[in-house]
């Protein structure tokens, strides 16, 4: 069946994403031989917390490059799909989204709305990556808060557990009051803002008072010391001494410490429990008191006094105010001031004082950073951001989350000796508010309690490699022995995704767990449009529109169009013109059937014009150039330069010059025309494939995927004699299943490369004659006139009259003496002359 004349990328896209999977095209072969290569990704699995946008589109379709690339290149490639629908976020989503709240339906009901709400989400997530044409094996998906998800995360605790690896410790915690848990560091945004001193007075014994500036006055009533530097000359005399502090009274001393900077405010600061790291520090250096001033809900307590249950910000008002009235605030100034937000809802951040789970990660820095050394990044400049997250960790990973909804810590607390009573792994997965431990306490009492805290969403999601290679069952070790091949992520969470992985994997196995990273920028909204998220939106319209308005072929092209780490603008104008490439492709394709007999092989022709060694030169030159880039994992690079080969050469001349050969059957020279046509837009297709799944899989399999075509043209390309029509070859069913293109040498033709350019350069100084006088591109002229020393040059270029008088649509072309014409110089050595 011929190509249809208009291309619908609707229509056919849909079909192929329908017949992919029947066909088993992106199936891995779990039975493959032991010596064919795997290329197993990491693929990261979606957070559940609102809809997909362009960034998402943009991303993923990255990874979906490297598997086509790789897949055609000979490897068995292993493309799970997850989905992160566990803790926080889900959370976070129900009761934003669904509005649903679990004071009204109780922890059961909430709990079973989060995982309608992930498999909801699981339904709508795939539609789009379906069709966007992600090469995914969609029979090995899971969910994070899938049973085997829990069962392999509850593992890996009672693991670490019993390696002295995980601990649990009261103590300062990062405390988000919205979200009312522990966080990790990881979890937490610096945000600039512009905010204001307050300098207080702090009264001395001698009836003086000392002034001390401070963004939070709402903290005073859990002031418990003050601190100067030991080397402040203005203030040495003090040290020892006793203050008051305003409003509250209470006298805290007056200690030296070098980390108090004599340059910021007055040169005092106020420590209090807590108001930042710096406090927590100081808290435990000088072993100070505890006054918790501030709840777990963001309200200040009992111990703030007449300000007890107002909210942060009315403290800080009322205080402020108070402070004002009875003449104890001296001065205000404004300041840029850095504060700490938990980047799941913005929120400031607080210091509590709880008992949380926590892994070592402190102390195996150095180890940390060497793993990072064995890793290849993508771009290299990326490990940086690795290498500086480790190098200032201040704290370890507080892994346990003060939430509903999550995984669950496989272990109960005895009521006699408060010791932890862990789950037996044959249980895994266990809910301890369901269940009791099936053996008594060392102390012999059988009475628990159970642990009500929920993991860290990402203490599951840092154990992808092994959940996804746990899909494929225990007789493949996936995931165990070997690193994957490849973790596709975004850079903003390469301290927590990346960091958390590594972490995981040297404290189980002392192996990476990934051999490459490849890290992706962000898709950047319009001037003006802000930012974009799954919770918050944003950008020109939703993923699945743009793909029905411009097709997903035509998105792809432009995730396609900038390179591994860095952020790229979502720009209409490049989707477009992506679908013009497209249609042009097709275009081209549909001229090209006209000349690719349905059934007969197109044999190995006896001799080629020069123009044709020309292309076929360059064509091989380009599989050379464009396979290392992919190599490289730099598809943007890879996609110019094939892209420019098709418009330039292949498009803009070579059709142009050959046109005459083509449609002329009785021309001598017109079986190479039809090879080097034939060759050329088979190597296209499938160097554009991983980029353009669609269209050229339909071009593939309406032109190509007739008979033996491409097996009798490789054997053609080769030397090898032809192969006769009665021949049977299996033909690949997909071009994304057909091998990658070989650059061959003896293609290589550096004489008719120099002869070529000359006639590009000749049909280039035509077309701007005919422009400058206002004629068309195709307006035949009577005849052109070469005029040359280089008796080589015109004897090429003579062997190519056919398809010069094909471009510039000239009548004849001579050579030789041309007194009484216009002479154009079309380069040095070489001028013309027009006859019109």
């Amino acid at each position: 069946m011929p190509l249809p004349k208009r291309y619908d990328p609707q229509e056919q896209e849909l079909a192929w994403q329908q017949q992919w999977p029947t066909q088993g095209t992106y199936h891995f072969d779990a039975a493959a031989t032991p010596d064919t290569p795997f290329y197993t990704i990491d693929t990261p699995p979606p957070t559940v917390s609102g809809q997909l946008h362009l960034g998402h589109v943009y991303s993923y379709s990255h990874t979906d490059f490297m598997a086509r690339f790789h897949r055609m290149n000979g490897y068995n490639v292993f493309y799970p799909m997850g989905f992160d629908d566990n803790g926080l976020p889900t959370e976070r989503l129900v009761e934003k989204g669904a509005g649903v709240k679990v004071a009204e339906v109780g922890r059961e009901v909430f709990i079973q709305h989060c995982l309608d709400a992930g498999e909801q989400a699981k339904r709508v997530y795939q539609r789009l990556w379906q069709r966007l044409g992600l090469s995914v094996d969609w029979r090995y998906t899971y969910r994070t808060i899938g049973e085997e998800s829990r069962r392999i995360s509850q593992e890996s605790f009672l693991d670490l557990y019993h390696k002295g690896l995980v601990y649990r410790q009261q103590a300062p915690a990062i405390w988000c009051p919205h979200c009312q848990t522990a966080i990790a560091q990881a979890d937490v945004d610096d945000w600039e803002r512009e905010t204001e001193f307050v300098i207080l007075a702090f009264a001395l014994p001698d009836g003086s008072t000392l002034p001390i500036a401070t963004t939070r006055p709402e903290l005073l009533p859990a002031c418990v010391a003050i601190f100067v530097h030991p080397q402040d000359s203005r203030y040495t005399h003090l040290l020892g001494q006793m203050a008051a502090a305003p409003l509250f009274g209470q006298s805290v001393p007056i200690l030296a410490d070098a980390a108090a900077d004599p340059h910021k405010g007055t040169g005092v600061v106020m420590c209090c429990t807590f108001g930042d790291t710096a406090d927590v520090l100081w808290w435990r250096t000088h072993q100070l008191p505890l006054i918790e001033a501030i709840g777990r809900d963001g309200r200040l307590t009992e111990a703030a006094g007449p300000y007890s249950g107002l909210s942060i910000h009315q403290a800080r008002a009322q205080i402020k105010a108070d402070l004002a009235q009875a003449g104890l605030l001296l001065r205000q100034q404004e300041t840029a001031q850095t504060i700490r937000v938990h980047e799941r809802c913005d929120t400031p951040v607080e210091f509590m004082v709880t008992g949380q789970w926590f892994i070592r990660v402190l102390e195996y820095k150095e180890k940390l950073l060497a793993a990072a050394e064995q890793i290849t990044w993508h771009p290299p400049q990326m490990k940086h951001r690795y290498d500086q997250w480790v190098e200032n960790l201040a704290w370890d990973w507080c892994i346990s989350r003060q939430r509903l909804f999550g995984v669950t810590f496989p272990l109960w607390y005895c009521a006699e000796c408060g010791e932890p009573m862990l789950a037996e792994v044959a249980d895994l997965p266990v809910d301890p508010m369901g269940t009791r431990p099936r053996r008594a306490c060392s102390c012999g009492s059988t009475t628990f309690t159970p642990e009500t805290d929920v993991m860290d969403t990402w203490a599951t999601s840092s154990l992808s490699p092994r959940i996804a290679a746990n899909l494929l069952g225990p007789e493949l070790e996936l995931g165990r022995t070997k690193p994957f091949a490849l973790r596709p992520q975004a850079h903003e969470i390469i301290r927590t995704w990346a960091f958390y992985t590594i972490v995981k994997s040297l404290h189980h196995t002392g192996t990476i767990p990934f051999s490459t990273i490849a890290i992706s920028g962000w898709a950047v909204a319009p001037a003006g449009m802000g930012k974009i998220s799954k919770s918050r939106g944003g950008g020109p319209m939703p993923p699945l529109e743009m793909i029905e308005t411009y097709s997903a072929d035509a998105v792809r092209y432009w995730a396609a169009s900038t390179s591994l780490g860095k952020d790229a603008t979502i720009n209409e104008e490049k989707i477009q013109a992506g679908a013009k490439l497209v249609t042009k492709l097709w275009n081209v394709a549909q001229l090209a059937q006209r000349f690719l007999p349905p059934s007969a092989l197109i044999l190995h022709p006896s001799s080629f014009t020069v123009t044709d060694r020309w292309l076929l030169s360059h064509l091989h030159r380009l599989i050379q150039r464009v396979t290392g880039l992919w190599w490289q994992y730099d598809y943007a690079a890879a996609r110019s330069e094939t892209e420019q080969f098709f418009w330039q050469l292949l498009t803009d001349n070579y059709l142009e010059l050959v046109k005459h050969r083509l449609y002329d059957e009785t021309h001598p020279q017109r079986d190479g025309a039809i090879f080097t046509l034939h060759h050329t837009l088979l190597t296209l297709l499938k160097l554009f494939a991983p980029i353009l799944p669609f269209v050229t899989e339909a071009i593939y399999q309406g032109l190509f995927l007739r008979g033996h075509l491409e097996e009798s043209e490789q054997s053609a390309v080769s030397g090898e004699p032809p192969l006769s029509p009665q021949h049977s070859i299996l033909t690949p069913h997909s071009i994304h299943k057909t091998s990658w293109p070989q650059e061959d040498e003896s293609w290589l033709d550096e004489g008719a490369e120099q002869v070529g350019e000359t006639i590009i350069a000749l049909a280039t100084a035509v077309r701007r004659f005919k422009s400058e006088r206002n004629l068309s591109v195709g307006q035949p002229l009577a005849g052109l006139g070469l005029v040359s020393e280089d008796e080589g040059l015109l004897a090429g270029l003579n062997a190519a009259a056919t398809d010069i008088q094909s471009i510039t649509r000239a009548q004849t072309l001579t050579t030789g003496s041309l007194a009484d014409s216009l002479l154009l110089e079309v380069q040095p050595g070489l001028h013309l002359a027009i006859i019109f």
